[in-house]
């Protein structure tokens, strides 16, 4: 295994979720900048634009992309990491996988090997019907919907905030169509774990919403060496959740940076929505900048389960929609 610590000059590759932007990482880029590691982003096909522009986008149009810009930063560094969020993760490790990658490490957030969370229903399966009705996949839309993926209740509140503005961090709806690729990518990563030879950090929420602890055994049983960290307090976006200083930390200590130039805030106390609006709070900014992804609000413990709906394309409800439940979730297979 390559050792990390050495004084050499170093470049990572940050990739972003379904539907996000690089606010989707927290305050990775800036802790990582602090740490002597220079970040490139980069924007996925269908991106940063409107939901609408991911209809036609395929997987292969995603793996060009990050390829590209993964040998362009070769060019530059002795040494690139990659680093990917959510869908970013799963493309992470497919290209850590036909590259060969051994030039850096590999971290993987919250990787939705599986979408099997604790917030899918039981019907889930049908999607997979649905993909060959006639204009169907193009037509549905999946919602996100409140939790947006994050267990505190204050960044919650940012996110709420950012979308009813029209703050453009992130999307509020996939086309089904663009689950599809999703679900063609899962099945590409799930392939030939074993070659990868890079250094590999997988780091998951156990109370994910999205895809459970599950996702994290599968790579860390097959990647050789990966090191696994399992989060206690923390939904699907990690990196901005309770757990965000822990996360930035652990990432520079397996890179051999200083995990204390992260620092570590006490949790605030919620704060009521008129005091939020007196002290100034941003929906689209807050203590790692902006936020994204799935779930629903509630209290103190575990929230009622996310409903990411399922909507026409005309915008009128199409008769499915995600169950509350926690009752029958099992797997995607």
């Amino acid at each position: 295994m390559n050792d990390l610590s050495k004084p050499r000059r170093t470049g990572a590759l940050l990739i972003h979720g379904l539907g996000g932007t690089e606010f989707d990482m927290g305050g990775l880029h800036k802790v990582l900048a602090r740490a002597g590691v220079e970040t490139h982003g980069v924007t996925l096909p269908g991106h940063a634009g409107q939901p609408e522009d991911l209809l036609d986008v395929r997987v292969e149009d995603w793996m060009d992309v990050v390829t590209r810009r993964y040998r362009e930063l070769c060019a530059r560094y002795e040494v690139v990491h990659v680093i990917g969020m959510c869908l970013g993760a799963l493309l992470a490790v497919e290209l850590c996988k036909r590259e060969s990658h051994t030039r850096g490490a590999l971290v993987a957030l919250s990787a939705p090997v599986f979408l099997d969370g604790w917030s899918t229903p039981w019907y889930r399966g049908l999607r997979y019907l649905l993909y060959y009705v006639p204009g169907m996949p193009r037509r549905i839309r999946v919602q996100e919907e409140d939790p947006y993926g994050v267990k505190s209740e204050l960044v919650r509140a940012f996110i709420k905030a950012g979308f009813a503005r029209g703050d453009g961090f992130h999307y509020q709806w996939v086309p089904l169509a663009c689950v599809r690729q999703v679900d063609r990518l899962r099945g590409m990563v799930q392939q030939g774990l074993c070659q990868l030879d890079c250094p590999t950090l997988i780091m998951h929420a156990e109370e994910d919403e999205l895809t459970s602890p599950r996702s994290a055994r599968f790579l860390g049983s097959r990647i050789p060496g990966a090191t696994v960290v399992m989060l206690q307090d923390s939904y699907h976006m990690i990196c901005v959740d309770h757990e965000r200083d822990r996360v930035m930390r652990d990432v520079l200590a397996f890179l051999g940076k200083d995990p204390e130039l992260v620092r570590v805030r006490k949790r605030p106390a919620m704060a009521s929505a008129p005091d939020q609006a007196a002290a100034g709070w941003s929906g689209s900014s807050g203590p790692c900048g902006s936020f994204s992804a799935s779930g629903r609000g509630g209290t103190g413990g575990k929230p009622s389960p996310m409903r990411r709906r399922w909507q026409s394309g005309l915008g009128e409800p199409s008769g499915i929609q995600m169950s509350n439940s926690r009752q029958g979730v099992g797997r995607f297979s």
